[in-house]
């Protein structure tokens, strides 16, 4: 065995840690020309407006996405993108508002801030009918409602305590708060606890849809509930039903402002009528039963059969307008291409842009896009009830089964997805990668002025990266400020562009730009987790 001296074996490591670092240089002519174009010359702010004032709110699979979707396609033939297309899978039906008044007529008028879930049915005509407060915990309620029902509307929570705000809703990551993240988390702690205790937290659902059963079955008007955040006329709303074809009927569900939500019930609990007046007009959109992913690519040249991705998902909820989820990603997506194409740089690797349909009924876009392309696993039974506890079991189970490869899986490097609001990109979580954290300090480093500095090893989940990540491709997710999300805008109606920050979508477009071009240019792919072998996986297959 050849000896080495402490001195030599320095200087090899050195040497070989030198090669790595100047391979992964960051190109300051390229990034000048990204910011000078990016910073000068933006249209971020403009397609953000288009695509939140002109074309939303974009309900996975509804025609307004497919409106959307052409103004997008125009915007990125004007470009000079190739291969623009659309790849369907299928989802089920979709839903449209057309028209919603809700009102108090008695014991005084007032208009009510409410907003329907989606997936429910409209009414027919103008209903007036009293309120009743209903509490029901189990079946065994039912029989005190009874033939009680019929016609009237039905708050179905208690009054929500509304406390004064000393804090303010928005923020940004602290210089602390950043060095923490920065660290490893503690290995004794349970990554997944938050989870549980979520999971804990959700109402019994086999409970709700016998709940649901009762209301139909007794006829009610409309069930209305307090939004469970928010308050000052911020409300957040989801789905009442399901967009299965096949889905069980639910009643008409309304989420209420709390402050008028709580004026109801305090006026019932003094033994005084509360009448209501609503008008839904809604309907299940299902000619067509299939979504879709936009498709958009800046052709490569040397390397051009590999690929680099970036994109955001296409979809919103239906009360505002979808500005920071995720108008946002999918806005600072394009003004990414836009700067590259404007700027005369001229990647190796075909860079390939993906906006995904139907993100908030559970990844369902890029997943289908990662199966049809990359790798796939099982499909569910399609009679397998997909809110119940076997399908959650199904779904970990899959997960600890090695995927199935497809051809384009060897040629992909990385995904970078941007769903996590307006604020400006803080750095990068590397999803427990290792080996691409060098890479990614050289390629951050002239962008700390910016703020944009922080590299951690932790995971984070919720979007669409993890499509790509749970099946060992490199998917990362960014590391961005808060702002308002959590407090005022996410799945909230009021989730609308005046609440963006115009120059942190323009930083995150030149940081995501300059991102793709470095990873579109390097000599070789970066590099991958190792893939872990499915008996040691932890839940959600990690």
């Amino acid at each position: 065995m050849r000896k080495f001296s402490i001195g030599l074996l320095a200087l090899t490591l050195l040497a070989g840690a030198s090669f790595a670092w100047a391979e992964d240089k960051a190109d300051l002519a390229a990034i000048y020309k990204i910011k000078d174009e990016g910073l000068n010359r933006s249209q971020v702010m403009e397609l953000e407006s288009y695509l939140t004032d002109v074309y939303s709110p974009r309900l996975a699979g509804s025609p307004a996405m497919r409106q959307a979707a052409q103004w997008v396609e125009g915007k990125f033939k004007e470009w000079g993108l190739q291969n623009i297309h659309h790849e369907a899978y299928d989802f089920g039906r979709s839903w449209e508002l057309k028209k919603f008044q809700a009102h108090m007529m008695e014991p005084a008028y007032s208009p009510l801030i409410a907003y329907p879930k989606a997936w429910v049915p409209g009414l027919s005509g103008v209903v007036r009918g009293e309120a009743v407060r209903v509490e029901i915990a189990s079946e065994a309620d039912f029989d005190k409602y009874r033939g009680k029902l019929k016609g009237q509307f039905v708050l179905s929570q208690p009054a929500r305590a509304v406390e004064a705000r000393f804090k303010p809703l928005g923020s940004r990551y602290t210089d602390p708060e950043l060095e923490e993240l920065s660290r490893m988390p503690d290995p004794g702690a349970n990554p997944f606890e938050r989870y549980a205790r979520m999971r804990g937290q959700m109402p019994n659902r086999q409970l709700q849809r016998r709940i649901n059963e009762f209301y139909l079955a007794e006829g009610v008007a409309a069930v209305l509930e307090p939004s469970r955040l928010g308050d000052g006329g911020t409300l957040f709303v989801g789905s009442g039903g399901e967009q299965a074809k096949n889905a069980p009927a639910v009643p008409v569900q309304v989420v209420v402002a709390v402050e008028h939500y709580n004026r109801m019930c305090r006026i019932l609990d003094k033994k005084i009528k509360v009448q209501l007046e609503m008008e839904l007009q809604a309907r299940f959109v299902d000619q067509d039963t299939s979504d879709w992913n936009l498709i958009a690519e800046i052709p490569g040249s040397d390397k051009k059969e590999e690929i680099v991705m970036l994109g955001g998902h296409f979809d919103t909820w239906h009360a505002g307008t979808g500005a920071t989820d995720d108008s946002s990603g999918c806005s600072v997506s394009m003004e990414a291409v836009r700067i590259l194409q404007a700027a005369g740089l001229k990647p190796r690797r075909t860079i390939r842009v993906g906006f995904w349909g139907a993100e908030e009924e559970g990844l369902l876009g890029s997943r289908a896009y990662v199966s049809e392309h990359f790798a796939s696993r099982p499909a569910p039974p399609a009679d397998m009830d997909r809110t119940s506890e076997e399908y959650r079991t199904w779904r970990m189970n899959s997960m600890r089964t090695p995927p199935t490869l497809k051809a384009e899986y060897a040629r992909l490097s990385a995904y970078f997805n941007h769903d996590n609001g307006t604020g400006k990109i803080r750095g990068i979580y590397l999803q427990g990668s290792e080996e691409v954290r060098p890479i990614f300090e050289a390629w951050l480093a002239p962008f700390k002025d910016m703020g944009a500095s922080t590299i951690t090893i932790r995971n984070t989940g919720g979007t669409d990266h993890l499509s790509f990540d749970n099946v060992g491709l490199p998917g990362f997710q960014f590391i961005q400020d808060e702002i308002e999300y959590s407090t005022r805008t996410h799945h909230s109606n009021m989730d609308v562009y005046d609440r963006v920050q115009p120059g942190d979508l323009m930083q995150s477009a030149v940081i995501m730009a300059s991102m793709v071009y470095h990873t579109a240019m390097r000599d070789e792919l970066l590099p991958r987790k190792p893939m872990i072998r499915p008996e040691t996986r932890g839940p959600r297959g990690r």
